[in-house]
């Protein structure tokens, strides 16, 4: 089982410390955990594709600002929410100029982006038709926050990735999911399934249904396809289940 996660790096060490070893796929599908926590890989946006992205948000979306995550740790303007972070400490403080070049050489795996004014559903449509191809756009939350990885970086990308290496097709890998940063995985995958609490868009593109995440509706799925397993090894179980844990962090 592989944990594929919104989740920034930082948030890896204690998802381990509360379920156990298992691989992590972190950022979106720019970072991944093995799963003694060790960093196998990155997919960061580049440091020049970064600035001019912030720039074109910036200019067609006046009082945006900004947050990014490293391969450890995060930065933000000072004018970014505190409520997405909490009691979390961020460094550096910053324009978002300094953010991607005070620490040289630090990968830059996601940039989050915030406006005060506009309704989620706005920011998204806008600040998606401002990056383009330059970078994936998504969200994670019900709050108006927009989060840009590097392009091509999906979930679906880094997880059909790291299954082809282990001999896994996609047709063989069950999903689950409950927000739009799911959709490329679900649509990527052969058995994909929405938590019945899911946002719309998702529970219309998966295939299945499972319980909401109140009723441990993953484990029950689960425990469906677990139990045949044990009785019967069967070649039609799917290899590879992944599962991504609700987005409650408002940071994540």
């Amino acid at each position: 089982m592989v944990l594929v996660t919104g989740r920034p790096p930082r948030s890896v060490p204690e998802l381990l410390a509360t379920i156990g070893p298992h691989f992590v796929i972190a950022a979106n599908g720019a970072a991944v955990y093995a799963p003694d926590g060790t960093l196998a890989h990155v997919s960061p946006i580049r440091p020049l594709a970064a600035t001019r992205l912030i720039s074109r948000v910036r200019w067609a979306l006046p009082g945006t600002t900004f947050a990014v995550e490293y391969d450890g740790g995060f930065g933000r303007e000072p004018g970014y929410p505190s409520w997405s972070f909490g009691d979390e400490d961020a460094d550096p403080v910053g324009t978002a100029g300094e953010l991607l070049t005070r620490i040289a050489g630090r990968p830059v795996l996601k940039i989050l982006a915030h406006h005060p004014t506009l309704p989620l559903d706005n920011f998204y449509e806008r600040a998606r038709r401002t990056a383009g191809g330059n970078a994936e756009t998504t969200y994670s939350t019900g709050l108006s926050l927009v989060e840009f990885s590097a392009p091509l970086v999906t979930k679906a990308t880094t997880l059909l990735a790291w299954s082809g290496r282990l001999g896994v097709g996609s047709h063989e890998i069950a999903a689950f999911g409950d927000m739009p940063n799911d959709l490329p995985m679900l649509t990527a995958v052969g058995h994909s399934y929405a938590v019945a609490n899911a946002h719309p868009d998702v529970l219309r593109a998966a295939h299945h249904r499972a319980p909401t995440n109140d009723e441990d509706g993953v484990a029950q799925v689960l425990e469906r396809f677990v139990e045949p397993l044990v009785r019967r090894p069967s070649r039609h179980i799917p290899s590879v289940w992944t599962v991504r844990e609700r987005d409650d962090d408002p940071a994540d």
